[in-house]
């Protein structure tokens, strides 16, 4: 896997200040997307374990509220592989953060079974997350008065009471 960037003090992908992950590689390629240079998939650098030691120390400080994981395409099954392992390690050793992630497929389509971007490792992956943001950018639908997100069709799902209804419950986005 390659990333583009990590931003370590981001406090426009999520709550408060976050550590940010962008992953390189997208098929969705949406029209107007904001950083087409992601859709490669050897946009950046390689992820090695010292970008992931470099996640983690900065994820420790006790002012960081979570970590963001966007792209590029996190859910790309490439992507997934990797991500698995570090989402499995920021649970583990940091179990106060909380974990985001963006995503332009869809959790009732593209994520299920059958869905084309459900593979061996999705649902570890869904079940490491806390606010998945998900649906593809829409130009047409492009409203900037919406928090976390660019356009009126993406949702803020809140996987926990998700995982626990065993249907789609959209965050309170007040929080």
């Amino acid at each position: 896997m390659y990333y583009g960037a990590i931003k370590k003090y981001d406090i426009a992908n999520g709550p408060g200040v976050r550590v940010s992950l962008f992953v390189s590689g997208c098929t969705n390629r949406c029209a107007h997307c904001f950083q087409p240079e992601t859709w490669d998939f050897t946009y950046g650098q390689p992820y090695t374990e010292e970008s992931e030691q470099e996640i983690l120390q900065a994820l420790a400080s006790p002012y960081i509220k979570g970590l963001t994981v966007l792209g590029g395409e996190p859910f790309e099954f490439e992507n997934q592989k990797v991500l698995v392992k570090l989402l499995r390690k920021v649970r583990k050793e940091l179990p106060e953060k909380d974990i985001w992630c963006f995503t332009g497929f869809t959790l009732d389509e593209d994520l299920i079974v059958q869905g084309k971007r459900y593979g061996e490792d999705t649902d570890e992956m869904l079940s490491l997350i806390d606010v998945l943001v998900d649906g593809r950018f829409i130009e047409e639908l492009k409203d900037i008065t919406l928090r976390f997100r660019g356009s009126s069709n993406q949702r803020l799902i809140d996987m926990k009471k998700t995982r626990e209804c065993h249907h789609i419950v959209l965050m309170d986005e007040k929080r």
